[in-house]
C-alpha cells in the first residue's frame, strides 16, 4: 500500500492568478495554463485535487469579482509575495517580502502568519497574531463570499490562505491546552469545508474525546463512518468505553487492533514514543501509530482507567491464546508414530 504523508503544516502553493472581469472569465486554454504555471513552480507534485481547484476557481465565484483591476493586481501581487516569503531562506529576507506584500494588501494573510512567526515572543502573541491572520481573511473574502460558498472551501483557491490560518490557529489553541476554543476552530473548518482536505478530524475526535463531549465525538465519527484510520479506530474504541457500552467497546477494539496494532504497545507503555514526529506513514504502520498518538494521547491519559480497560482485555486475550496453544499441543495425535 502507498505511503502517506505525515500530517504536517501546510505548504502554500502559488494560487492562481485571476484577472478582473465584467461578469463569468471564459475558460480557455491560455487562462487556464496561466493559472496552472504557479502550482507546477510549487513544492511536490500537483495533485488531482489541485486540478480540480483550479477548474473550480476558473468556473466558479471569486472574491475579486466586483474589484478594480488595480485592486485585483495589487491583491496578487501581494499573495505571490507572501508565497515568496513562506519559502525563503532567511528570516530576514522572509521579512522583508512579507512587509512588502501587506504593503501591497494589508489583509494578505499568508504574509500576516510569516510576521506572526518571525514576530512571536510568546504563545500569546503567537495566538494573537493568527487570530488578526483570521479575521483579515474573513474581511478579505467578505461575508457573503463566505456564507454563498459555504460548504465548497479549499476547492476555491482564493479561500486556501484562510483556511491554512484557520489550521494553524487551530492547532496553537490545542498544543496549549485551550481546547473549546480550538473545537470551535475545527468546527468551522469542517463546516465550511466537509470534505475536510486539511484532516482537522483527527485532533477534533482527541478533543472531543478529551473534554468528554460524546455527542460531538458520535456526531464525527458517524459523520466520516468510511474513515478506516487508526485514529477514527481507536477513537471510537474510547468513545464507546466512555458512553457504558462495553460490547461495543470489545468489538471496536478488535477492530482497532487490525487497523493499527503498534498503538497498544504505547497505550500500555510497552512501548517509548520517538522524540520526533515521522515524515510519512503507511496504514497500519509503526510511524501511524505515532501520529495518532499526537491526536489521541491526551483524551486516553485524561480518562487513565479506559487505559486500564484496554490493558487488561489485552491482557485477558493473551492468557485466553496461551491457553489456546497449550490444548493443542496436549490434543491427541492420530496415526503412526515416526520411528
Amino acid at each position: 500500500m502507498p505511503k502517506k504523508s505525515a500530517p504536517k503544516k501546510s505548504v502554500a502553493k502559488k494560487p492562481a492568478k485571476k484577472k478582473t472581469t465584467k461578469g463569468q472569465k471564459p475558460v480557455t486554454m491560455e487562462s487556464m495554463m496561466e493559472q496552472l504555471a504557479p502550482l507546477l513552480e510549487g513544492e511536490g507534485a500537483v495533485t488531482a485535487n489541485d486540478l480540480r481547484a483550479l477548474m473550480a476557481s476558473l468556473n466558479g465565484p471569486s472574491v475579486s469579482d466586483k474589484m478594480s483591476d488595480e485592486d485585483v493586481d495589487a491583491r496578487y501581487a501581494a499573495q505571490e509575495l507572501a508565497l515568496d516569503a513562506m519559502e525563503a531562506r532567511t528570516e530576514a529576507e522572509a521579512r522583508k517580502l512579507a512587509k512588502r506584500a501587506l504593503r501591497l494588501d494589508p489583509d494578505c494573510v499568508d504574509a500576516l502568519l510569516v510576521m506572526t512567526d518571525l514576530d512571536a515572543r510568546n504563545q500569546r502573541q503567537m495566538i494573537e497574531g493568527l487570530q488578526n491572520a483570521v479575521a483579515a481573511g474573513e474581511r478579505s473574502l467578505g461575508k457573503s463570499f463566505i456564507e454563498e460558498n459555504t460548504g465548497h472551501f479549499w476547492m476555491l483557491l482564493d479561500t486556501r490562505p484562510y483556511m491554512r490560518a484557520l489550521q494553524v490557529l487551530g492547532d496553537a489553541l490545542r498544543n496549549e491546552g485551550i481546547c473549546l476554543d480550538a473545537i470551535q476552530v475545527y468546527e468551522k473548518m469542517l463546516e465550511l469545508n466537509p470534505n475536510d482536505n486539511q484532516g482537522v478530524r483527527d485532533p477534533l475526535l482527541g478533543l472531543y474525546l478529551q473534554t468528554g463531549d460524546l455527542k460531538g465525538a458520535g456526531r464525527l465519527l458517524k459523520k466520516y463512518k468510511e474513515d478506516a484510520s487508526a485514529n477514527f479506530a481507536w477513537g471510537r474504541v474510547l468513545e464507546r468505553f466512555l458512553a457504558g457500552d462495553e460490547k461495543g467497546a470489545i468489538a471496536a477494539l478488535k477492530t482497532a487492533r487490525k487497523a493499527n496494532p503498534h498503538m497498544e504497545l504505547y497505550l500500555t507503555a510497552r512501548k517509548e514514543l520517538p522524540e520526533d514526529l515521522p515524515e510519512m506513514y503507511s496504514p497500519g504502520s509503526e510511524e501511524e501509530a505515532v501520529l495518532c498518538l499526537g491526536f489521541l494521547g491526551a483524551a486516553w491519559v485524561t480518562h487513565e482507567e479506559a487505559c486500564a480497560w484496554v490493558f487488561d482485555q489485552l491482557a485477558a486475550e493473551a492468557r485466553r491464546e496461551r491457553v489456546s496453544k497449550e490444548a493443542l499441543l496436549r490434543a491427541p495425535v492420530s496415526g503412526k508414530k515416526v520411528q
